[in-house]
């Protein structure tokens, strides 16, 4: 039997394995670290044993302790669930007035109706609330029917120009393509597009030549001054908010041939206690009255 070689300076024998003249120290593992390893290996044994590891054909072993991760995500949900039913009874029960005057159930609606509203709503409105054209902005202070809770909540829940909902909200603007000359058109759309100050510059007319065509056409379901009115659903032309764009040009275009859109009513669909959430969240957006 060959003898080991010791290493002249620190007394340990060496492995035998010899490199360019390297000899490497045979020195011992740590204690702490052999300790360590076996305790590792005690562990996982036992883990085997206690809980789910084996993959069998359809299914795993279970384990003594009978884990499941499955059934810990059921157990949470089912407690969130509980934690959440006594704040939806209470919006369910109350109206969306009361809600907002109940800070702690307003907190509740509006994270509850943020969430109903990235599902439902941002595809029209956008995920901001910002709309686009043709769709309204629901940040701003521009209601064309309200901007109270339950105005809101009314809208929602019964939608605009919903054919298949009896309450739903109405309004038409008739076609004046059919009923004005072009240079009428022209006359009052200058006119229109002065209320706001967006007819300034554009140097094709006098928008005071179609005031006379706006009183006797328009006046009735806007106002005198171009103010709107909510009981008739039309918007306020004396500001800087429009659907279907402020140039003389797209508010001919509106004139002559009038886009309506149209809003789902979504009480059917979500029910009640959501749609109150809902109404809650676009109140809180910034521009709720």
């Amino acid at each position: 039997m060959t003898e080991k070689h010791i290493d002249e300076v620190t007394g340990v024998s060496t492995t035998g394995h010899e490199w360019d003249g390297i000899r490497e120290l045979d020195n011992p593992m740590p204690r702490w670290w052999v300790i360590s390893f076996y305790a590792t290996i005690v562990w996982a044994v036992g883990y085997m044993v206690a809980y789910p590891a084996w993959p069998l054909l359809s299914t795993a072993t279970t384990g003594l302790l009978g884990y499941s991760s499955r059934a810990e995500i059921k157990s949470e949900m089912a407690a969130a669930e509980m934690a959440r039913a006594e704040y939806t009874a209470a919006v369910a029960s109350r109206s969306v007035e009361e809600i907002l005057a109940d800070d702690a159930l307003r907190t509740f609606a509006v994270s509850a109706g943020a969430a109903a509203f990235k599902v439902n709503c941002v595809q029209c409105h956008g995920s901001g609330a910002q709309g686009s054209p043709g769709y309204p902005n629901l940040n701003d202070d521009e209601w064309l029917w309200g901007g109270s809770g339950e105005e809101i909540r009314q809208t929602i829940a019964h939608g605009i120009r919903f054919a298949q909902n009896d309450d739903t909200r109405i309004s038409e603007m008739p076609a004046f393509g059919d009923i004005l000359q072009p240079n009428e058109i022209t006359q009052v759309s200058l006119f229109v597009a002065s209320l706001s100050g967006a007819a300034t510059g554009v140097g094709a007319g006098d928008p005071a030549s179609g005031r006379e065509i706006y009183a006797q056409n328009c006046a009735s379901c806007h106002g005198d001054a171009g103010k709107g009115s909510r009981e008739f659903g039309a918007p306020d032309l004396s500001d800087a908010i429009w659907l279907y764009g402020a140039t003389p040009a797209q508010i001919a275009a509106q004139v002559h041939t009038p886009k309506h859109g149209v809003m789902p009513a979504w009480s059917a669909r979500l029910g009640d206690t959501t749609v109150k959430e809902l109404a809650v969240y676009v109140h809180s957006l910034g521009g709720g009255e």
